[in-house]
């Protein structure tokens, strides 16, 4: 399937992006660089568990093993020390961001609950989008009954894009269902 989005990629979104920005040069063009995926859990202060239970549903996710992300300052008004878990991410790159990027577009937007498509506005400046998910629960390789808290995920899509016009037209022909 990745080498689906891929030579779609090649064959139809180069050639447009081409046409529609006046690019001379093939290697002008923007596209993927990588998507990470992140998920921040405050609650794993108080109960360790969280962080495992979130660790190994994004290892499921992504197909990788997350990286834990540690507090880097403490504050004591949450109860904060330096070095504890805070959250944990993934990095995808090559054949596993296509294929995740595939699975997002194709299978797991559509299961959100009243979906009316994702927000354009969500683009960084440099042609970077970020997308905020409530529920873990969309993607079809998680098992809701196993799931004691739902956490939510942040999917950030890094381009090779100059600005958001240029980042949101590639999202845009790779099917990135966008409300506006």
């Amino acid at each position: 399937m990745s080498d689906d989005i891929k030579s779609i990629y090649e064959k139809e979104v180069v050639p447009k992006l081409m046409e529609t920005f006046g690019f001379s040069n093939i290697m002008q063009v923007p596209g993927f660089e990588k998507i990470v995926l992140n998920m921040g859990i405050g609650e794993a202060i108080n109960n360790i568990k969280l962080m495992d239970a979130a660790e190994e549903e994004l290892k499921i996710i992504s197909g990788q093993k997350p990286v834990v992300k540690r507090a880097k300052k403490s504050i004591a008004a949450f109860k904060l020390r330096e070095g504890m878990p805070v959250g944990c991410m993934v990095t995808l790159r090559r054949k596993r961001m296509y294929d995740f990027f595939n699975k997002l577009v194709n299978i797991s937007l559509p299961r959100v609950r009243d979906f009316r498509g994702i927000s354009g506005k969500a683009f960084d400046g440099c042609g970077n989008y970020t997308l905020g998910i409530k529920e873990e629960i969309i993607f079809p390789e998680i098992d809701y009954d196993k799931i004691d808290k739902i956490k939510g995920l942040n999917i950030t899509i890094v381009t090779t894009a100059k600005n958001d016009k240029e980042g949101k037209e590639l999202l845009r022909l790779l099917g990135m269902p966008f409300r506006n």
